[in-house]
């Protein structure tokens, strides 16, 4: 019988360096907390319970991942990584293997770990280890005259001859619950650090004569830690363009895959194109032929195929339809679907509305809260004045309607099918059908009147 799987995520640092009230493993990456990313590598091993060892920031690092599906364990004080697997022991199921992770890991990818996992139901020991040109810092991992591995030492404890050693401990080790709880309990801490090390395990292992397996990552990013904001930048760029090969192997064209940011899950159809200085965030969806122009945000939206976003667009919670133009600088805020071959211009901004098939709103508009119909022309310096100081309004706009520029629609408000608006109407009742309605005042001309003229100082 193939024993189940649990996984120790080990979170509790305070990170010193990286000079935040944040818990370290909650600082973004890619629009996402660092521990967020390594839950999602466990996960896709489907394990039977994963335990999250927690500590600096208290309550703050649970409620902000919010899943109740994990086991939340609490580590104080915080005597090093072998006194916090030890807090998780109680949780753990005797007769499972134990996969240990960092949540500040966050770039470890789950066929890594699938081997790892595949060693320990094997009986052995699964240990990740890499050869780094630069080792400082880390744990050196020791082997005997038959290359065998014989014991970790950390960088702290080292003599001359083993910091000279280049394959280096990542921290990750598979292994049977059962080992690991024995061995749990003869840590000492009579080292450097007064602490009680997980990697005294696997001398312990060597010692009674335990298949140690060494594997290795495909690349040495998968390993690399987060212990500054310099580290999580250099992460960032690493993922970043990590994603933006993915995106370039699966079809989409890309101006310059070292300027995009995608911060979350970025759905892309045939033959995309993406210029420069784009972010994504959220799942978005873009389909078949869509262009998103230089500098534009867009965040959970759905855009159909053979659409063009022009530059400088921020898009937010819309969905908008095939066959659409849409920019430059404009501004679609939640709740906004927009049909197909609709046109949307420079400096125009839509809220909570619905714009029907081929609806034109090309310049310096605002639409919110409203219903626009199929085949409707809404001219410049439009706004629906959605808003009386309390409560919001709505506005609606029949198919066919002409609204004339710097119209002004003053919710709640029909227009009806077919209707016109007179350039400079304050519209306060509805419009009928067909018809063509205006208010202005009266244009009249002051026949001889002289402008003012400027008082030059000292004249009386």
């Amino acid at each position: 019988m193939t024993p189940a799987l649990n996984v120790v995520v080990l979170a509790a640092g305070k990170g010193t360096r990286m000079k935040s009230e944040l818990p370290k493993v909650l600082h973004p990456l890619a629009g996402r907390p660092l521990l967020t990313h390594v839950l999602a590598a466990a996960d896709s091993l489907r394990p039977e319970r994963i335990c999250v060892v927690y500590g600096h920031g208290g309550d703050k690092l649970p409620m902000a991942i919010g899943r109740a599906d994990l086991l939340w364990v609490r580590q104080e004080p915080q005597l090093g990584t072998g006194h916090a697997v030890q807090q998780a022991v109680p949780y753990l199921d005797p007769q499972a293997v134990v996969l240990i992770l960092y949540g500040d890991v966050p770039l470890i990818r789950p066929e890594t770990l699938q081997e790892m996992v595949l060693i320990a139901r094997d009986g052995a020991v699964a240990l990740l280890t890499v050869r780094l040109n630069n080792p400082a810092g880390y744990g050196r991992i020791v082997r005997n005259s038959r290359g065998q591995v014989e014991r970790i030492v950390e960088h702290k404890d080292a003599s001359a001859e083993e910091l000279a050693i280049t394959e280096v401990n990542t921290g990750i080790l598979c292994l049977h619950a059962a080992k690991l709880m024995r061995w749990l309990d003869r840590l000492g801490n009579d080292n450097v650090q007064g602490e009680y090390y997980l990697t005294d395990v696997i001398g312990m292992a060597a010692a009674e004569g335990e298949r140690i397996l060494p594997c290795h990552p495909s690349a040495e990013w998968e390993v690399l830690g987060v212990n500054s904001r310099q580290q999580l930048a250099d992460l960032e760029r690493v993922l970043q363009r990590n994603i933006a090969e993915t995106l370039m192997t699966q079809g989409v064209s890309l101006s310059d895959p070292a300027r995009l940011d995608v911060r979350g899950d970025l759905i892309c159809g045939r033959d995309v194109h993406i210029d420069v200085g784009c972010i994504f965030e959220g799942r978005v969806l873009l389909g078949d032929n869509v262009k998103v122009g230089a500098y534009c945000v867009l965040k959970e939206v759905e855009v159909a195929a053979d659409t063009e976003i022009l530059p400088f667009c921020h898009i937010e919670g819309a969905r908008i339809g095939a066959r659409a133009r849409i920019g430059p600088y404009t501004r679609l805020r939640p709740g906004t679907d927009l049909d197909a071959e609709t046109h949307i211009g420079n400096f125009v901004e839509i809220k909570n509305s619905q714009v029907g098939f081929n609806s034109k709103i090309n310049h310096l508009s605002y639409v919110g809260d409203a219903y626009v119909g199929r085949k409707v022309n809404i001219g410049a310096g439009t706004i629906t004045c959605n808003y009386d100081g309390a409560n919001k309004h709505r506005t609606v706009i029949e198919d066919d309607a002409f609204i004339g520029s710097d119209s002004q629609l003053v919710a709640p408000v029909t227009v009806g099918r077919g209707a016109t608006l007179g350039a400079g109407t304050t519209l306060t009742r509805d419009a009928p059908p067909g018809e063509l309605t205006l208010s202005r005042v009266r244009q009249f001309t002051i026949r001889g009147w002289q402008r003012p003229k400027k008082t030059v100082k000292g004249e009386s």
